[in-house]
């Protein structure tokens, strides 16, 4: 049987459809293809940083401390004796000189104590003479000769001892400083350990820093240290001391020292920033900008090991200058990440490009 004309038109429909398909699965296979191997290389392609070699070398270490000026020593200076205090002839902030009377108290019966001793020394001296000239011609024995020499040292060990107590009524300075406090005024009561006021010695001016378990060790007493006070002052000191027990809350060592301060122009109490020099040690000048922290927090630098895997170093800064800082931690040789260290991870692999030798050498 002949096909008629409505299935000669549907076959060649199908055949039209079927070669519109076919085309096109031909034309799209080569775009794909291109996409599939484009991401292919993406996928392998390794991360660029920018690298700058890092040779160590010995470099000075100074240790920085924040601190505090004290004085040297402070005394409250406290009554011997019981009197009323009748002259305060210093005013707060005075200097003032060894010796030199801070309060006074009443004399009181002090006087006549020492009159009445001074009249039984005389007493005592007319007994012995007497005594020793009877002795010599015979109306006297030895023993009641000494027994006369001890009543006169008697005599005189009390009114040594009146003496004494009238001049306890004198508070006096124990040192040359300032008179900081006025606490015993002109009609107050003292009796003995009472304090009359507070004296502050200023010359020489110590500096107190606090030292950590690992400082201690390179720091000598006698060293030179180089001092910035916080009103502006530049100054030179010595180390005084460096206490031998730790204090037991902070584990930390009080270290002293000392500076002139023979016009007392420096005062006690402002923060002061000390350097001190702490020996030769090996280190690398890098960017400041390229320290980072570790997943547990720690400063330091990543760097390539020979396979170009990131690498972290925890780092400690021991100087810096215009130029950079100074670390230590870093291998003696090493190849440091100078861009690009934020984009990668540590572990994994990079691919080094070396940076220009203006901005990235030593």
């Amino acid at each position: 049987m002949k096909p008629n004309r409505s299935q000669i038109i549907a076959l060649v429909a199908i055949l039209l459809v079927a070669a519109w398909f076919g085309v096109n699965s031909l034309s799209s296979e080569p775009t794909q293809s291109t996409s599939t191997a484009a991401t292919e290389v993406a996928e392998t392609a390794l991360p660029e940083v920018v690298i700058a070699h890092r040779t160590a070398e010995e470099h000075l270490q100074k240790i920085s401390i924040y601190g505090r000026t004290e004085a040297i020593r402070e005394v409250m200076v406290k009554a011997e004796t019981t009197g009323l205090v009748v002259s305060a002839p210093l005013r707060e902030g005075q200097r003032v000189s060894k010796g030199q009377l801070i309060c006074k108290q009443d004399i009181n019966a002090r006087q006549a104590n020492l009159d009445q001793a001074r009249a039984m020394l005389r007493t005592r001296e007319l007994e012995y003479k007497a005594t020793k000239t009877l002795v010599e011609k015979g109306y006297r024995s030895e023993t009641q000769a000494a027994t006369a020499l001890a009543a006169l040292d008697g005599a005189r060990a009390s009114v040594k001892q009146a003496e004494i107590e009238i001049d306890n009524i004198n508070i006096r300075a124990p040192f040359s400083g300032i008179f900081e406090t006025q606490i015993a005024h002109i009609g107050d009561f003292l009796s003995p350990g009472q304090p009359c006021g507070l004296i502050v010695d200023l010359d020489p001016l110590a500096v107190v820093i606090e030292l950590t378990e690992n400082q201690v060790g390179q720091i000598k007493v006698g060293q030179d240290a180089q001092i910035e006070l916080a009103t502006g002052q530049s100054l030179t000191g010595q180390v005084r001391l460096i206490e031998a027990r730790a204090n037991p809350a902070t584990r930390t060592f009080r270290t002293e020292i000392v500076i002139p301060n023979n016009d007392l122009a420096l005062k006690s109490g402002v923060t002061a920033t000390v350097a001190v020099d702490a020996g030769m040690v090996l280190a690398q000048r890098i960017p400041s900008q390229i320290l980072s922290l570790d997943d547990a927090g720690n400063v330091g630098v990543r760097y390539l090991d020979e396979q170009n895997i990131v690498r972290f170093a925890q780092t400690t800064t021991i100087d810096e200058d215009e130029t950079g800082i100074w670390v230590s931690g870093l291998p003696d040789q090493t190849r440091i990440i100078v861009k690009g260290q934020d984009f990668v991870s540590i572990g994994v692999e990079v691919d080094p490009k070396n940076g220009s030798a203006g901005s990235m050498s030593q």
